[in-house]
């Protein structure tokens, strides 16, 4: 998953930023209203996390902006504020959900798992496509129940397709999917991790649509 982390204490934003590529995903961190804009308007995350209390103004009004652009991202308000009149107002105005300071990365992690999950219409946590199981909270990857070793890219090129079998997915897409903003792109690597999938799972398993990008094949899934 791709996140961006709305933040403006230092060392809770740099902690969850390492917090969650440990946790295996792609982590982007703004301390600020203007910037949690501009990245929210030039990228496709996967959640927000979303702190109330910003330097240059509140995420409530931040998030209310956003829903009345139409703006579906999932969003995990996080905040000191434990009142429940502050937890019912970011409900109202669209939070997806709410943790309070202080909390456990493992809480977060499989809060915004969850959120991920349903926004993409799934109730089972774990990902199944024909043979191939995905279980994105072990980070844990088997086909018919024989265990495949993935490196970290590798599986979330793989999450990315098995979210949507038989939808094209372009290389832009991915790479946006699994790289954050700091990090060098390589010509060739979605091609690199492609090809290492295919080897560890089977060549038929992700189709190459030229001109366009890759897809999991819907004969998988049958």
């Amino acid at each position: 998953m791709r996140i961006l982390v709305v933040e403006d204490d230092d060392v809770l934003r740099d902690g969850l930023e390492q917090g969650l590529a440990l946790d295996g995903h792609t982590a982007d961190s703004v301390s600020r209203c203007i910037d949690a804009r501009e990245a929210a308007a030039g990228f496709a995350y996967d959640a927000i996390v979303l702190d109330i209390g910003l330097p240059d103004g509140s995420g409530l009004d931040l998030l209310r902006e956003w829903r009345r652009e139409g703006r579906i991202t999932p969003v995990l308000l996080l905040t000191a504020r434990n009142m429940t009149e502050d937890r019912i107002e970011g409900l109202d105005l669209g939070a997806d959900d709410y943790l309070g300071k202080p909390f456990d990365l493992g809480e977060l992690g499989a809060r915004l798992r969850a959120l991920v999950r349903r926004d993409g219409g799934r109730a089972e946590p774990r990902i199944r496509v024909g043979p191939l199981e995905i279980d994105p909270a072990m980070r844990r990857v088997s086909i018919e129940r024989r265990p495949i070793d993935l490196s970290r890219r590798e599986f979330a090129v793989l999450e990315v397709l098995a979210r949507r079998p038989g939808h094209i997915a372009s290389r832009s897409a991915i790479e946006e999917a699994i790289y954050g903003w700091q990090e060098e792109v390589g010509s060739n690597a979605v091609e690199v991790h492609i090809h290492k999938l295919r080897a560890k799972l089977g060549a038929d398993m992700i189709e190459t649509v030229r001109g366009l990008g890759y897809r999991m094949r819907v004969s998988a899934v049958l």
